[in-house]
């Protein structure tokens, strides 16, 4: 039997009405999101296990995703938060070759994860680049079309979205235990690899939600604090805004990764915005302001601290601009060991040109 004998139809709606077709695959569901695409070559499974995705329909620029499988032990979470995955080719089935791998797409039908591939992803890509993004409708359970237009006309806009309070924990949860240096990490949604940095140079890691009153901070007495990545809008995590504002109070050491960067601009006073398209992948060029070098980056973001809020704060200073844009890509604060980045230097995947962020900020505890 043919490939297009058994192949199922699936499709893309976007907001503006464009409609591509293509071939389903993974979890046969319909789903609504914000579309946004990915440029990196390589690392698809701890892309499509960072919580800073949720809510979104990624797809992926590099042409071929799937090829050697999933290795358990390697995702940035224990989730995949995904609305949906769009990509040109698809190898799901693929085993790989090495023990513990599972096939991509049995890995995505468990997750509920919809795919859709045999897309002309360059033409969709230029597409987002120029309009910028917008919300979509990846359909691969054969919804009526007039029903998804009518779907996909009711779904909400990431601007405003807190989804940040529901991508982390709960409750105060241990991540590993030492006799070291105590870090509170207030968990958005955070990446494993952040924690097991610190964790492997003995430094003992607890997650807290944004929620966390500071009095049940200060019972643990952690040495420093590390706010997260995660997803959405920050201006709408008003607990978290207000927390941050009260640790930085405490003269402790703070750092701050993508979303929690940004929650600390808020904190600070600084306004942020809504990117035309984000930057996602892991070959951004940021430029450190304070050494002159170049810094190749992995970046997973739609919104960004304004440029003339930081320039003009009497308090807080640029420290990395991203050379593409030009946009805030790092700042701190002139006189508390405060230091926040846009981008991910535990760089999972992505190249660790900034890991000695993590280091800079142990040094600090």
């Amino acid at each position: 039997m043919s490939e297009a004998q058994t192949s199922k139809t699936g499709y893309l709606l976007l907001e503006d009405g464009t409609l591509f077709y293509g071939i389903s695959a993974g979890a046969s569901r319909t789903k609504t999101g914000e579309i946004c695409f990915n440029t990196a070559m390589t690392g698809y499974q701890e892309t499509f296990s960072d919580p800073s995705y949720a809510g979104q329909i990624l797809v992926m620029a590099s042409p071929h995703i799937g090829n050697y499988g999933i290795l358990h032990g390697e995702q940035e979470s224990a989730s995949q938060t995904l609305r949906g995955l769009i990509c040109r080719n698809y190898s799901g089935t693929a085993p790989g070759d090495r023990s513990g791998c599972q096939p991509l797409n049995a890995w995505l039908q468990q997750a509920e994860v919809p795919v859709l591939h045999n897309i002309d992803t360059r033409k969709l890509v230029q597409k987002i680049r120029n309009q910028g993004s917008m919300n979509a409708l990846l359909s691969t359970d054969g919804l009526d079309l007039e029903l998804a237009k009518q779907m996909l006309h009711s779904s909400p806009s990431m601007h405003g979205q807190a989804l940040g309070r529901m991508a982390g924990v709960s409750a105060p949860k241990v991540y590993h235990n030492s006799e070291g240096k105590r870090v509170a990490l207030i968990d958005f949604g955070f990446k494993d690899s952040m924690a097991r940095i610190l964790a492997e140079a003995g430094i003992e890691v607890q997650l807290f939600p944004y929620s966390t009153p500071l009095e049940t901070l200060l019972a643990w007495n952690p040495d420093g604090f590390l706010l997260s990545n995660g997803p959405g809008d920050p201006e709408p995590l008003t607990e978290a805004i207000a927390l941050t504002r009260n640790i930085i109070e405490l003269k402790k050491p703070v750092f701050g990764i993508c979303l929690g960067h940004q929650i600390i601009g808020l904190a600070m006073g600084l306004s942020t915005f809504k990117m035309k398209n984000g930057h996602r992948g892991v070959n951004h060029p940021v430029l450190n302001e304070s050494t002159g070098k170049g810094e190749i980056t992995s970046q997973n973001h739609g919104f960004a601290v304004k440029m003339e809020d930081l320039l003009s704060h009497p308090d807080m200073e640029l420290t990395h601009r991203h050379l593409n844009d030009g946009t805030v890509a790092g700042m701190r604060h002139r006189h508390l060991p405060v230091f926040s980045v846009q981008y991910h230097p535990e760089a999972a995947p992505g190249p660790h040109d900034s890991r000695y962020l993590f280091q800079e900020f142990i040094q600090q505890l």
